[in-house]
């Protein structure tokens, strides 16, 4: 089985964390089923950016980010080319390392009305 290395995050992971993971599971899952609180305000389903992570290694293993997906992270604080939504990114085959970054915007509750 893959392992997911989640770096160090001040707030929600301080130590880091390294577990093994079933392949076909998201990130977001992963991260709430091991108390990793990584905040998803749409639930889940694409449409905020809070659960915006940073692959550092394996970013190729993962699914492909669909044109939803790609629409939310330009609005994404941070974005970086490995950026993904952890809601949306899918644990292939290989190890994964994931950075969660110390900002998050949420779209639903910040954005101009």
């Amino acid at each position: 089985m893959p392992q997911l290395i989640f770096l160090p995050h001040a707030v929600l992971c301080p130590d880091g964390l390294v577990v093994e993971v079933e392949p076909g599971t998201s990130i977001l899952e992963i991260a709430h089923e091991h108390h990793i609180e990584i905040e998803s305000a749409c639930g889940g389903v694409c449409a905020c950016t809070t659960c915006h992570c940073v692959i550092r290694e394996g970013f190729a293993s993962l699914n492909e980010a669909d044109e939803l997906e790609e629409d939310m992270l330009d609005k994404a604080w941070g974005l970086e080319p490995q950026s993904r939504l952890s809601c949306q990114a899918i644990v292939g085959n290989e190890d994964l390392t994931v950075e969660i970054p110390k900002y998050s915007l949420n779209h639903a509750a910040e954005a101009p009305h």
